[in-house]
């Protein structure tokens, strides 16, 4: 039963992803008056003038490659991006990059704090560690996932010994907080202090998605040491397991088992698994949902290019005024006759017509 609690975390992570507060962008077009009310001069009216050039859809375009470098800037969220990690001389102090790790989330809402783009980054030393913690672990995420966990463990009745009601919620949910903090406590700050290796996730960026992903999964066993070099993550592995055996003195004793307690340990480091893999591909995630708005304001701004374009048509060729008895398109030598609205429409481009699906022919009952 506890085996299945990680499986329970993707779907919150992803739900996270569509809670995130996105506003919609609005596009405003403008309707710039002509001046002395008619058309400059030209051979032939065009539906392209400068104020439909002006808002041009390339000029809204989102770029079309992502970033080669994995240290290149990667938007947090929708509304901002991170800031670099590194300096024109070098690296940027540990200070300084904890300062931006410390406004890291993703979508917003799970904190990110234990991670960097930097592959690069100066070591954090034992102080700087054990403030990474708990920062994380005072940070409302945690609170939230845990009450996540112990609903989930609530509906399926694991422990039983817990019971149901609001004594037994209280019970699951301290008892989920406490494994995410005393695992944390020695996987992230005590034992890294100790062996000198580094607690955070160094996000790749860049490459297939497949070694991506392969990437992010191995930072559960695989980890940067504070001297530059790479190595087994022997801190996050033992403090999962250590976090999982000090559990035992909160849970009932049908729980205390050596099955019991490895299976603890080992699901706290599968949900460390799917927590980097949210990490590693959330920034692709955001591109995507910004390329698709980008597309459907241009979308919009074109549109409206148009629907100025013809309602300037009109003002200068259809219409004719008292005070000119002709319309101004005429009094401007440019036409010799009143136009049809039909004529304006006959200028628009025709719609690219949308690729059918294959005939199924329908049948009868």
């Amino acid at each position: 039963m506890h085996l299945f609690r990680y499986l329970a975390l993707a779907p919150l992570v992803l739900t996270a992803a569509f809670l995130a507060p996105f506003a919609p962008a609005e596009a405003k077009d403008s309707c710039p008056a002509l001046a002395g009310g008619i058309i400059p001069p030209a051979d032939r009216p065009s539906l392209s003038p400068p104020v439909a050039a002006a808002v041009s859809p390339e000029s809204l375009s989102p770029p079309d490659s992502l970033p080669d470098d994995p240290s290149a800037d990667l938007p947090q969220d929708t509304a901002s991006q991170q800031p670099p990690q590194s300096g024109p001389s070098g690296p940027l102090p540990t200070e300084e990059q904890l300062k931006i790790q410390e406004k890291q989330r993703v979508f917003g809402v799970m904190a990110a704090f234990n991670t960097t783009l930097n592959r690069d980054a100066l070591p954090l030393s034992s102080g700087q560690k054990f403030r990474l913690f708990f920062k994380s672990q005072t940070d409302p995420w945690p609170f939230g996932l845990a009450a996540y966990v112990a609903g989930y463990n609530q509906a399926t009745d694991s422990p039983k010994e817990y019971g149901q009601g609001m004594e037994g919620y209280a019970k699951r949910y301290g008892a989920a907080y406490s494994d995410a903090f005393i695992g944390n406590l020695f996987g992230n700050a005590i034992l890294t202090s100790w062996w000198h290796e580094d607690p955070r996730y160094f996000q790749k960026g860049t490459g297939s998605g497949g070694s991506r992903a392969l990437w992010a999964a191995s930072s559960t066993v695989w980890s940067c040491r504070d001297n530059g070099t790479w190595g087994p993550n022997y801190a996050n592995v033992v403090g999962n397991l250590i976090g999982a055996a000090i559990s035992n003195v909160y849970y009932p004793e049908s729980e205390r088992t050596v099955g019991d307690t490895v299976t603890r340990g080992l699901t706290v480091s599968v949900e460390g698994i799917v927590g980097a893999e949210v990490i590693e591909f959330w920034p692709d995630m955001v591109r995507h949902y910004q390329r698709k708005k980008a597309e459907k304001l241009a979308k919009r701004t074109e549109e409206g290019g148009h629907a100025v374009v013809v309602y300037f048509m009109y003002y200068n060729f259809c219409r004719v005024y008292k005070t000119l008895r002709v319309t101004p398109a005429m009094e401007a030598g440019l036409t010799d006759h009143v136009w049809d609205i039909t004529e304006l429409v006959a200028l628009l481009p025709a719609p690219t017509p949308k690729k059918r699906g294959p005939y199924k022919k329908r049948q009868e009952s």
